[in-house]
């Protein structure tokens, strides 16, 4: 399975390791020589992408854990700590499905719930995982945290505003990490996509966007394509190839940070 050793000896916790973007990332990692433990809330899922990296060669193993129960994080990073030794990467893959936060409704028609959501999972659910991470850590004097966000964390697009501004919070935040984690040794970067074409959420996303527009869903897919400076959209094997890459020491002087994966939708 290995396809290099640059994450050899190294222990990766991968929430929502059940998702399209978490086990993609969590079987790369695994490729690259590290140990996973995938954490979700559906031990279906979880337990089929831990199988999936066993058989291909790599060590995972799957474990039920809510990223927004920040007692259950605590818990479950020290539990990999015992077992492993450490814990050397954390990224957090979950969030909610668009339609719970009115993906594609203006911003005057959300209810301050749905505009909230986002800021209730996605922006709540990484900052627990990552202060839980960061407290093993800044005791091991080592240790990467990736953040994930997507482009309306950078760019104003219509109808994203909840996304948005969690995404945008998440961003801050990792900045705010890496400066006060950063003498210790410890790494916090971000990772930023625009739509993964073979994920859940951004079929759902281009399935209710070709609604409004009244397109096909694949010549909506193709607008967004065409939004690019490549003129293509990132895979989840794309993801998954850069955040093993901001997990080794390849990336050891990067922190503080997004890495641009949004194949030139947004510009820095």
């Amino acid at each position: 399975m290995h396809s290099s050793d640059m994450l050899q000896g190294r222990n990766a916790v991968v929430f929502g390791g059940g998702g399209s973007i978490g086990a993609a990332v969590a079987g790369e990692l695994a490729a690259e020589g590290a140990e996973v433990f995938l954490a979700g809330r559906s031990a279906t899922t979880v337990e089929l992408a831990a199988k999936q990296i066993t058989a291909a060669g790599g060590r995972a193993h799957a474990d039920v854990v809510d990223a927004l129960d920040a007692a259950a994080v605590d818990r479950y990073l020290e539990t990999v700590v015992r077992r492993a030794g450490s814990v050397d990467i954390e990224l957090n893959a979950t969030g909610p499905r668009i339609g719970e936060y009115g993906h594609g409704k203006p911003v005057v028609d959300l209810t301050v719930e749905e505009f909230m959501t986002p800021v209730a999972t996605v922006l709540r659910s990484q900052v627990t995982t990552a202060q839980a991470a960061a407290r093993r850590m800044l005791t091991q004097g080592s240790g990467v945290i990736i953040f994930l966000t997507a482009i309306p964390a950078r760019a104003p697009i219509p109808g994203s505003s909840g996304i948005g501004a969690a995404y945008g919070a998440v961003e801050t935040v990792m900045r705010t990490m890496a400066a006060e984690l950063g003498p210790a040794g410890v790494r916090a970067v971000c990772l930023r996509t625009t739509g993964n074409p073979d994920t859940r959420s951004i079929r759902d996303a281009i399935e209710l966007r070709a609604e409004l527009m009244d397109i096909t869903p694949e010549q909506a897919m193709a607008l967004l394509a065409d939004a690019t400076m490549l003129k293509v959209l990132p895979h989840t094997a794309d993801t998954a190839r850069a955040a093993a890459f901001l997990a080794s020491d390849r990336a050891s002087m990067m922190t503080g940070t997004v890495l641009n994966l949004s194949a030139g939708a947004v510009t820095d």
